[in-house]
């Protein structure tokens, strides 16, 4: 890549990480063409910067450039600024003027903070885009302009598009090729190549000794998430310049000038959505509760059902749990009743219910003298002889390995021999 590392040189980029290498590579690629480029990235990452390289290795690099900050220019004024106006169009109008549209004919516009520019000059800008056609403020007549656009944002356009802020034709017309420039978390292993590049300078600029950061002050450096970028980066830089009374700095000056750069900014969920996607989640939430709620005492209303109906006998929790703990002598079941006669805030006394008192012997389910629908079933003792249990294992043995005695008789555990003599005894041939 030796010449991206010219191109670095040239243009005063410091860095050797992946993302910045890729996003320089994507410039230099397109500049050769007259193709609309998007620069994404956040404030302070250098976005200026790559639309100056464009510019200086296109065709157009004789031209003119300009650099315009959409969100600096008042939305009265932005229209007549880029395209221009007639004399006598609104007021203060003394003359005519022409706009940075036509006065970079044949150049290169750098359209900064694009996302902040007015819907009705978003309108404009893509006729220029589409046609190379735009008119003057207060002015009927069609002008031809050619001009290469090359445009950054450092907000997400898409989800602008979605909240009717931008226009989608627009978005998709800016973005033939867009860049991603990186943000110095997402290039850690250049921040202090950045530092002494920053320092260097300011040393050179006020005939000082630069500053240097030992181990430890380089890892704080490092670990910090910079949400200015590069911008805070210098900063810090030249403010250690100044301040520092050691040239080499550790990490505790650093922390004295710099407190925050303790913080630490652990993973989160984070919700980008607005107050109405949190209201409607939250009514979403509210009415799962409220419907369990609702199921839970419907189960209640149905265990008293089932309790009374079938006139069920329920102990109190203190007794329930007495017996968890292994209480569970009969001796204890009178001082279970009588706490469990006590209850009488939640359950009425068995005498008030026409019930019996709580027998633990007694059936869960008490027979209703009323209802006969279940009668008592008939006991049938069990044959007991042991010489009729063992015909029947032989017998069963037999039938399951189909007559194979060998195997009846492993399955009984007894020898063959054996098995032949009780099939021989009990007749079973």
């Amino acid at each position: 890549m030796a010449n991206l590392q010219s191109i670095k040189q040239k243009f005063g980029v410091i860095g050797s990480s992946p993302a910045l290498d890729h996003a320089l590579a994507t410039a230099v690629r397109v500049a050769n063409t007259d193709l609309t480029v998007l620069i994404n990235g956040q404030s302070g990452v250098g976005k200026e910067v790559f639309s100056s390289i464009i510019h200086s290795l296109s065709p157009r690099k004789h031209s003119k450039f300009i650099a315009i900050n959409c969100g600096a220019i008042p939305a009265g004024t932005i229209n007549s600024e880029l395209f221009g106006h007639e004399k006598g169009a609104f007021t203060g109008a003394s003359t005519e003027r022409k706009g940075y549209f036509e006065t970079v004919d044949g150049g290169t516009i750098f359209l900064d903070e694009i996302g902040e520019m007015p819907l009705d000059t978003q309108a404009f800008l893509l006729r220029i885009l589409e046609a190379g056609e735009f008119f003057r403020v207060g002015s009927s007549k069609v002008l031809k302009t050619d001009v290469r656009v090359v445009a950054a944002t450092n907000v997400d356009l898409e989800k602008r598009v979605q909240n009717g802020k931008f226009r989608e034709d627009l978005f998709y017309r800016l973005s033939t090729v867009p860049i991603k420039v990186p943000s110095l978390r997402e290039r850690r292993e250049d921040i202090s190549i950045l530092f002494r590049k920053f320092a260097a300078d300011f040393a050179d600029k006020y005939r000082t000794s630069t500053v240097r950061l030992d181990e430890k002050a380089t890892l704080l450096l490092e670990g910090y998430p910079w949400p200015g970028n590069i911008r805070e980066l210098k900063n810090l830089a030249e403010q250690l310049s100044v301040m520092s009374e050691e040239k080499i700095v550790n990490a505790e000056m650093l922390v004295q000038l710099m407190p925050k750069i303790l913080n630490r900014n652990l993973p989160a969920i984070r919700r980008n959505g607005d107050s109405s996607d949190n209201l409607q989640e939250r009514e979403i939430l509210y009415k799962l509760l409220f419907d369990m709620k609702n199921d839970l005492n419907d189960l209640k209303s149905l265990v008293f059902e089932l309790i009374n109906n079938n006139d069920l006998s329920v102990p109190d929790i203190r007794s329930l749990r007495q017996l968890q703990q292994g209480d569970t002598s009969r001796k204890n079941y009178p001082t279970q009743m009588a706490d469990l006669q006590n209850q009488e805030d939640f359950y009425p006394a068995p005498a008030e219910r026409n019930e019996p008192i709580y027998n633990p012997d007694a059936p869960i389910i008490i027979e209703n003298p009323t209802d006969r629908s279940y009668d008592r079933m008939e006991v049938i003792e069990d044959n007991l002889s042991l010489e009729d249990m063992e015909k029947d294992l032989i017998t069963r043995a037999l039938k399951k390995h189909k007559g194979r005695r060998k195997d009846a008789a492993a399955e009984l555990g007894i020898s063959e021999r054996t098995l032949y003599r009780k099939i021989k005894h009990y007749e079973l041939d």
